[in-house]
């Protein structure tokens, strides 16, 4: 069955970008020239999503503004002939058909994603997290869909990790490492306790079931876990691994944020240059 649906959960307070994101959803943050979200959305899309569902809370409007049509500016632009914006701006409410849900207090994710259950209905669906971007040839969702078609299973999104990362990490547990096959994930594990260090991404692959599942686990610390409902599903569905071929932001932390701007910035043609430059000069003025 084809994976047309995806879930964007945006609803999480952004408390790491404090005091901005009182009045600024993280997920508005730019990278260069375009917000976090758009990235995001763009890779959804170009992975084949036809219809994309945001979990927002009360704060987050601009999101919901973002991919809507704004007649106004478009008239101005259209007036002052500056068309090549235009189609920038209009084609942002063409991307997918997008769908917007409140989760009304903090829950977990666990807890956002099972509000999508009438949304996704008995297909399987995918879901994005907003604190990351994957930069690759192939959109990493697509590399996932992959895995997807080729096992008919549940896939999950992983990345090798430095050995300072793994404590901090939910850790895969492998059955067929070789064909990526999954045992188990163990979160947040000691190094010497790690079962791999490859850690699971804000990517995931999930079939309807998962739902059953999210309604039978309890509450930790007032939230519900996605985690805990897939460790459950694990025990009846088969769940892949799909190493990215790309480069992970982790752009929901401050380094990860600007490491992910210059990197963009260095990407582009206009900007490549003096951003060299600056970076240039400001590493011979440090020694």
């Amino acid at each position: 069955m084809k994976i047309r649906k995806a879930i964007i959960p945006v609803a999480g307070l952004g408390t790491r970008f404090l005091p901005a994101t009182k009045s600024i959803p993280k997920e508005m943050f730019p990278i260069v020239d375009k917000p976090i979200i758009q990235y995001i959305v763009e890779e959804a899309v170009h992975s084949g999503i036809e219809e994309i569902l945001f979990i927002t809370n009360p704060y987050k409007e601009s999101i919901v503004s973002y991919f809507d049509r704004s007649f106004e500016l478009e008239h101005r632009l259209q007036q002052s002939g500056k068309i090549e914006l235009l189609d920038g701006i209009q084609s942002l409410s063409c991307l997918a058909k997008f769908y917007y849900l409140r989760q009304g207090e903090p829950m977990g994710t666990g807890h956002a994603v099972l509000l999508a259950k009438e949304f996704v209905g008995n297909e399987p669906f995918a879901i994005l997290y907003g604190d990351d971007i994957i930069d690759s040839s192939i959109p990493c969702l697509k590399q996932m869909i992959d895995v997807f078609e080729q096992h008919d299973c549940n896939v999950l999104c992983v990345e090798e990790l430095e050995e300072d990362m793994i404590s901090g990490k939910g850790i895969i547990e492998y059955e067929d490492v070789e064909i990526g096959k999954i045992k188990s994930i163990v979160e947040k594990p000691n190094l010497e306790e790690a079962p791999s260090n490859h850690g699971s991404l804000g990517r995931y692959i999930l079939k309807p079931e998962i739902f059953d599942e999210l309604e039978k686990i309890d509450f930790v610390n007032g939230e519900l876990l996605l985690t805990d409902a897939i460790l459950r599903l694990m025990k009846t569905q088969s769940f892949y691994a799909c190493k990215i071929d790309g480069q992970y932001y982790d752009v929901g932390s401050k380094f990860g944020f600007i490491k992910a701007n210059v990197e963009f910035a260095l990407k582009d043609e206009s900007l490549h240059g003096i951003v060299l430059d600056y970076l240039s000069q400001k590493n011979k003025s440090s020694f």
